[in-house]
């Protein structure tokens, strides 16, 4: 089994409704099973500005697909439930990036490992830090708590929100 960790997002429609969706599907991927999910937070878009906020998590997973396979299945959740591309880092109502697959590194077309954005997002650092405690190490030298620690502008906001992963006793060996 490798550990994968997945950055989920919405912010059109019932956000937080669909990134339940989108663990529920995560779920019945083959060969595949979600561990642990973090909290939701709400943080600004990224991109153009005249958009709802988004609303964000993160999941483990324990997996046996390989990196590419486990990309086309979160390609295929995100087909299946209605997302379509309107503009870059424009609104969705779901959004699933492969962020971290077992410390391997990818650099080709249509999959880069780590997600080259990790280090920038405070949307993507902070629920990552509770999946990991903060300290899995990404590009080879920093972690993700040291990351998040040197970035300047946090705006994210935890909220209450709770989703259900399938199996959280069974974590990954990466995750706390």
């Amino acid at each position: 089994m490798k550990c994968a960790y997945i950055g989920l997002g919405a912010n059109i429609g019932d956000p937080i409704k669909q990134l339940q969706q989108a663990l529920d599907a995560l779920s019945l991927a083959p060969k595949t099973r979600v561990t642990k999910t973090a909290a939701v937070y709400r943080s600004a878009p990224m991109g153009p500005q005249d958009q709802p906020d988004f609303y964000n998590t993160c999941a483990a997973l324990d997996t046996q697909l390989s990196a590419h396979e486990l990309l086309s299945e979160l390609q295929n959740i995100e087909r299946a439930m209605g997302r379509i591309k309107r503009r870059h880092w424009g609104e969705r109502c779901i959004d699933l990036d492969l962020l971290l697959y077992d410390q391997q590194r990818h650099n080709c077309p249509i999959l880069t490992l780590p997600h080259p954005g990790i280090g920038e997002r405070d949307f993507v650092l902070a629920p990552l830090i509770e999946l990991t405690g903060g300290d899995y190490i990404v590009f080879g030298k920093d972690s993700v708590g040291d990351m998040f620690k040197r970035l300047k502008n946090v705006s994210v906001t935890k909220l209450p929100a709770t989703l259900s992963a399938v199996s959280p006793s069974k974590a990954c060996a990466h995750a706390n």
